[in-house]
This record gives C-alpha cells, structure tokens and sequence, in this order.
C-alpha cells in the first residue's frame, strides 16, 4: 500500500474513534444520500470533472494510488450548504467534518470500483456496499 494510502487509512481509524456510533452512522447515511442526490456515483464523477479535478476523481476509480481532496474542493463540486446542513446534522463542526468527508470520498469511490471503472448502470448494490463500508469504516452501528 502507497504511504499516502496508509496515511489515509489510519486517519479513517481515528475519524471512526472520534465518532460515536450513532455520530458515524447518521455521517454514513448523510453522504449515501449525498450522492444520491447528485445522480449517484456516475453523477459525482461528472461533477469532479466538470470542476476541474478529473485526475483527482479518477485515481479514486482506478486500481492505483488514490489523490487527495480537500473540503474545500468537495463543496465546491457538492455544494457547500448541503455539506454543511449534513455536518450539522451529524453534530460535528464544519472544519472537523470536511477533513473527515475530504478522507472518506476517495475511499468510498475507490471502495464502489473495485475493478477501476464505474459499476454498470441498474447494479442495485452500489447504494448497500457503500453504506456497508461507511458504516464499517466509521464503527457505526446499524
């Protein structure tokens, strides 16, 4: 595993130990629902794109090295106040919740295109593998 990859993976472990279960679960259904609401993972790919950080969404997909993102980029591409309403939902601040949004997405994009590219359209179990790995990465309980 590239050093990036672990760095990010044991920052994940210690997001998961600053949550509380309920915290990380109710986190795990806001960003499902995040992407859903901008056309599922396709769309988010799109929107990546579109901004700009095409690299960036792409290494995410590809079996290589995963790029990072900041807070920033991701409300810039998912729109700030629908982060900012979900963080708040969560009950974590804004700055402490982007840093763990901007080391989630990659995972989980990376997590939903095990084979480098996007699942095809109709696979009914994107939406429960995501929320099956949010949950497990953050501690939460179902």
């Amino acid at each position: 595993m590239a050093g990036h990859e672990q760095r990010t993976e044991g920052a994940l472990v210690a997001d998961a130990q600053v949550l509380g279960g309920e915290q990380a679960n109710t986190l795990a259904q806001g960003v499902m629902s995040v992407l859903q609401g901008h056309g599922g993972l396709e769309g988010v790919v799109q929107k990546f794109q579109q901004r700009g950080l095409g690299d960036v969404v792409g290494s995410w997909v590809s079996t290589g090295q995963n790029l990072p993102v900041t807070g920033e980029q991701l409300q810039s591409v998912l729109g700030s106040q629908q982060l900012s309403a979900m963080l708040q939902k969560v009950g974590l601040p804004a700055e402490q919740g982007l840093g763990i949004l901007a080391r989630l997405f990659p995972a989980l994009v990376d997590k939903l295109t095990p084979d480098g590219r996007l699942p095809e359209k109709g696979s009914g179990q994107l939406l429960q593998t995501g929320l099956e790995f949010l949950r497990n990465t953050l501690g939460a309980r179902s």
